[in-house]
């Protein structure tokens, strides 16, 4: 089957093969010819729309030219020499149509309308070339309804990616969310004005600022971050197995929630850089967190249910734990080892105070006997492991929580005789029986006491839902705070802002006074 391009006035396909081939010539003289005057290139990968149409001869490979007679007639007549390398590039483009006859058969399955091909608009592609030689630009596409658009190659390739991995999304949002969340590189503006400036006397809160809600159970410590420039930053552990930091200066609103236990939060406190929170938990571990990713940094198995944590004051990476045991362990979070271990013969640990440097410690337990607190307090020498005493409080009390003075050398025992005891921080310890700080109810609750940033005044909470502030120097009371509906746990004074003092309860709840 031949693939030339024949008008009407050339021979048919039947004639002899010598007429077919002038019949051809002729032919071809006359196409390009017109194809000349129309200012185009005989080219089969590029068919030239003109006015007239074209209709597929039936049984015929050949395109039949329906044009007028009068404008074949009309053209003029090229040299000879144009005709020949015409002629030959058109035979050239012939053998490659017979070599893929494929490209011969697309071309003539264009639609048909009443016997004729559908105009320009129906093969997009093509395009239109006008008289005057000028090739117009290409239009912009418009979807037509049930057609897909095309869509580049690298589109296509990124939004399969982004399909096959959604998880790579979520971290990437995740990601974004921890930079704009940035904990510690805020400074809150209630706070600024007065760092410059040295803390002047505590004063007593007196009127609500604002109330934090959000832990499902009892909050059983709340404390201010150490950092002045950062001190906004309020830390609460709670026992529904969460601990949250807050920003209970202006906004109120909670930064972050901490679930690196699966028990109870019992004891929390911040590292003196303000980067970290060392957790204890009733599912025995002790963890330090990194505040900002909230990722647990180092979790330890203590073995035990852990009541109480604090760190050593001149080795931060240096800490201990106390709970359900009759031991104490003494971590390093560098080597995660226990360095040494403290034995009594207690039931369990309530409370650990390091007194002044970090030499010795005191440990409260729930230990008593029936004329005297046999092992109540006991001081242990740090380095040794040696018990220095445990004779300290002679008084059948537990003590379940206990406080450094920040400037003297003493220390003062919430007792559950509803008092607070002051003791020396110096050997051998001794109460001093002439002042106690009474007012207040514990009943068996862990009520917390804690003083001010100079000194002057000791807050205690009480059972009956109050907060308590005592001029610590004649144990006189100075204020009375109606905090909470239940117990009252803790009283936190803020070490910056005066007359500032968070408080937590048995419910739940957190509120900040001021």
């Amino acid at each position: 089957m031949s693939s030339l391009v024949a008008y009407e006035d050339s021979e048919s396909e039947d004639d002899s093969p010598e007429q077919t081939e002038e019949g051809a010539k002729d032919s071809f003289q006359t196409g390009l010819l017109e194809e000349n005057e129309e200012g185009s290139v005989c080219n089969s990968s590029e068919v030239t729309p003109n006015p007239h149409s074209f209709t597929p001869v039936h049984g015929s490979s050949l395109l039949v030219y329906h044009g007028d007679a009068s404008e074949r007639n009309s053209s003029s007549i090229q040299p000879k020499s144009c005709f020949d390398s015409d002629r030959k590039h058109c035979i050239d483009k012939r053998d490659v149509q017979e070599k893929h006859p494929q490209d011969t058969a697309a071309l003539l399955s264009f639609p048909v309308n009443q016997g004729k091909m559908s105009s320009l608009q129906t093969v997009p592609h093509m395009p239109q070339i006008r008289s005057d030689g000028f090739k117009p630009a290409k239009r912009h596409q418009t979807h037509t309804p049930g057609v897909r658009p095309y869509i580049p190659k690298r589109q296509r390739l990124a939004t399969s990616v982004e399909a096959a991995n959604p998880e790579s999304q979520a971290d990437q949002v995740q990601g974004n969310q921890t930079r704009e969340s940035q904990i510690l590189s805020d400074v809150s503006a209630r706070v600024k004005p007065y760092l410059p400036h040295k803390p002047g006397a505590a004063g007593i809160p007196r009127r609500l600022l604002m109330n934090l809600g959000g832990h499902q159970g009892p909050v059983n410590t709340v404390q201010w971050c150490p950092v002045p420039r950062i001190s906004h930053l309020l830390l609460s552990a709670s026992m529904d197995k969460t601990y949250k930091v807050w920003d209970a200066a202006e906004s109120g609103r909670c930064l972050r929630v901490y679930s690196c236990h699966s028990g109870a939060v019992r004891d929390a406190c911040w590292t003196p850089c303000g980067r970290h929170l060392l957790t204890g938990s009733f599912d025995n571990t002790a963890v330090i967190t990194d505040v900002e990713t909230g990722q647990p940094v180092v979790k330890l198995d203590n073995q035990f249910k852990v009541m109480c944590v604090v760190l050593h004051p001149s080795n931060p990476e240096v800490f201990l734990c106390g709970g359900y045991s009759s031991v104490v362990k003494a971590w390093d979070s560098r080597c995660r080892k226990v360095v040494n271990v403290y034995k009594a013969g207690i039931q369990q640990t309530l409370d650990i105070l390091f007194l002044r440097g970090g030499v010795d410690f005191i440990t409260s337990s729930d230990c008593v006997s029936r004329d005297s607190a046999d092992r109540t307090l006991i001081a242990w020498d740090f380095q040794t492991t040696a018990r220095l005493s445990n004779q300290i409080y002679h008084e059948r009390f537990t003590c379940p929580s206990l406080a450094l003075h920040p400037l003297e050398e003493s220390f003062v025992a919430q007792t559950n005789g509803d008092y607070m005891a002051v003791f020396s921080s110096q050997q051998p310890y001794r109460m001093n029986k002439r002042r106690r700080y009474e007012g207040h109810k514990v009943e068996g609750y862990a009520v917390q006491c804690e003083f001010s940033l100079d000194g002057a005044i000791l807050a205690s909470g009480s059972s009956t839902g109050s907060a308590h502030f005592y001029d610590y120097h004649n144990a006189r009371m100075l204020h009375t705070l109606p905090a909470h509906s239940q117990p009252c746990l803790r009283v936190a004074q803020h070490p910056v802002l005066p007359a500032t003092a968070a408080t937590c309860d048995w419910a739940g709840e957190i509120k900040v006074w001021h």
